[in-house]
């Protein structure tokens, strides 16, 4: 986006700001442009991450994507000025006049974008509305306030006002009015059952014109400044060595570049030739290579493991030692803690391993996003290929990427016990009922995934607690650090990331990672600080199945003591319960980490 207009971060434009988010300029109101209207690829620096460009291509059956970082801000040294397209949204507009309808109330004129000169409307000047119309597919339109206030079709044409008959704001003191004498509250609007603004037109402004698509959904407001208009679906992963069938990632690779046509191993020979195809193939022998193009050609397909259970692999992989040694692979160095310098104490007799990741490289890839409700990714970091998003282009080829390189402690937990804990009849008692939670969610949402489960739950609680107590030492604000929680059920592997990273080339300063050497101190702080919240006993009481209150996926967790900035979650604060981490007020056997005391 160029500077004139005003100005956003690269990863903002995967998050917060992507295609298809509502944004206010500062002179106007816009909708960020899909990927049509952004610069050229020739002119994008491309992101090479072959992992997660395979999780993409079976998410979204585009064939062989590429990767591609947003422009850079116009003052970065060495850019180029290029700018994302946007364009206005909404097209309707409130005149900001004094019309008052007697005493305290006001009355202003609503009026359409061809009916203004300069932003202004008979001298007087205008703000967007902040009420547009949207649908769960993702579609997104102008309110149509005559069809609203006429209560259906009309050919009327007179003048439009929003009166405020209070100064509150609140939906049911705006009537919209027209000036024929027809009225209606704006609270009708927010009530889905009346479907009083019609059926979805199935616009989709921000692909520009002409991208209209079929939909019978019927329409509902939104208020277009509010946190449920855009939820971005972005996946990510580590940078690791591949690790698992590496001479098929390679012939995927070369594919299109001539591999296709290979039938001999002479033609083979010639490949191998060729500047760019040499040190790629020099690993592998013609007979290997020959079978890889002959299951390649065949299609046979071999399974690819999960994303996290490939970054799990690596992790667990590393030998022991200090992230001294050399060589260091900037993308990825990762060594085990010895036991020696973190244990010393009973308390994390349960920890059996302890990992520093000196270096480590994430990429995050922005595919769709969803309107009025997040979908979230299972807990293998991945969407399911059936899962409802907006396009963010008309046929996309390319998907906007990120990439950030910092460092991460990994604290691996002992499976032995936690076998032993999930086998208690308390937290049997304490796990059915964050199951009902989860069933009574799943009945009015759009998400289908299933129930995390046990570990994952337990797990993901301490992740919070832990980085609550790290981000007070480590040097990085707590919005910084973020989580990956690994839960390998069929192999007993489990464990939880903590990691920081940056879009500098050089990464972050290692505040981090040293954290590793106190893990005692992290875990003694976060479970006292667990065991009473200052919401108690409501919060230590609460449970996932309590149909009054709707926390569904929640046990004992509030923004007292477990839950953190959605920006460090992976799951956006779902799936928490302390009870199942530390002793709590009424709930003291279903603790993983028991005897502790205050």
């Amino acid at each position: 986006m160029k500077k004139a207009h005003g100005q956003l971060r690269r990863g903002q434009l995967l998050t917060t700001y992507g295609p298809g988010a509502l944004f206010d300029l500062p002179r106007h109101s816009a909708i960020i442009g899909g990927l049509d209207a952004w610069p050229k690829t020739s002119h994008l620096e491309e992101i090479i991450e072959p992992r997660l460009v395979r999780s993409i291509e079976r998410l979204t059956d585009v064939v062989h994507p590429k990767l591609y970082a947003p422009p850079a801000a116009e003052d970065s040294p060495g850019s180029t000025a290029l700018g994302v397209g946007v364009y206005r949204f909404p097209e309707w507009f409130v005149v900001q006049e004094e019309a008052t309808l007697g005493g305290r109330n006001r009355a202003r004129r609503l009026v359409h974008r061809k009916a203004l000169s300069n932003g202004r409307f008979e001298k007087l000047p205008v703000v967007a509305t902040r009420f547009v119309a949207a649908c769960s597919h993702g579609h997104l339109d102008d309110l149509d306030w005559r069809y609203f206030a006429h209560r259906g079709s009309s050919d009327c044409r007179k003048q439009l006002w929003l009166d405020e008959l209070g100064t509150s704001g609140d939906l049911g003191d705006l009537v919209v009015r027209c000036e024929c004498g027809k009225e209606r509250r704006m609270s009708e609007a927010s009530n889905r059952t009346l479907k009083a603004l019609g059926t979805c037109k199935g616009r989709r402004p921000w692909l520009g014109p002409n991208s209209d698509a079929e939909c019978t959904e019927p329409a509902r407001l939104l208020i277009r400044t509010a946190s449920n208009a855009y939820f971005a679906q972005v996946l990510s992963v580590l940078s690791i060595p591949e690790r698992d069938n590496p001479i098929d990632a390679v012939v995927d690779e070369l594919w299109d570049d001539g591999l296709c046509v290979v039938r001999e191993p002479s033609v083979l020979s010639i490949m191998r030739m060729i500047p760019k195809n040499t040190a790629k193939l020099e690993p592998f022998s013609d007979d290997d290579l020959m079978a890889a193009i002959a299951r390649k050609k065949s299609g046979e397909i071999i399974p690819e493991k999960p994303i996290k259970q490939v970054e799990l692999d690596a992790i667990l992989a590393a030998p022991e030692g200090y992230g001294d040694d050399v060589p260091l692979n900037e993308d990825f160095h990762a060594r085990c803690l010895p036991k020696k310098v973190w244990h010393h104490s009973s308390i994390s007799d349960k920890i059996a391993a302890v990992y520093q990741l000196h270096r480590l490289r994430e990429v995050m890839a922005l595919i769709g996003f969803t309107r009025f409700e997040a979908i979230m990714p299972d807990i293998n970091g991945e969407y399911e290929a059936e899962v409802e998003r907006a396009e963010i282009a008309r046929e996309p080829s390319w998907f906007p990427a990120v990439e950030n390189r910092g460092e991460g402690i990994f604290i691996q937990i002992d499976a032995a016990a936690l076998d032993a804990w999930r086998k208690r009849a308390a937290v049997k008692a304490r796990i059915e009922a964050l199951w009902r939670g989860h069933e009574l969610w799943k009945a009015q949402r759009k998400g289908k995934h299933d129930f995390p489960g046990d570990a994952y739950i337990l797990l993901h609680s301490l992740s919070h607690l832990l980085l609550q107590s790290v981000a007070l030492r480590c040097g990085y604000p707590m919005s910084a650090i973020r989580e990956r929680i690994y839960t390998d059920y069929k192999g007993g592997r489990y464990g939880i990331l903590l990691y920081t990273g940056s879009p500098d080339s050089a990464g972050t300063l290692g505040g981090l990672v040293q954290q590793a050497r106190a893990i005692e101190e992290h875990l003694d702080y976060a479970l006292r600080t667990a065991m009473l919240c200052s919401n108690d006993p409501i919060c230590a009481q609460h449970t996932a199945d309590d149909q009054l209150e709707g926390r569904w996926l929640l046990g004992a967790a509030c923004h007292g003591c477990t839950l953190i900035g959605e920006s460090s979650c992976e799951m956006r604060n779902d799936y928490l319960d302390r009870a199942l981490v530390v002793p709590v007020l009424g709930v003291e056997d279903a603790a993983f980490f028991s005897g502790i005391t205050l």
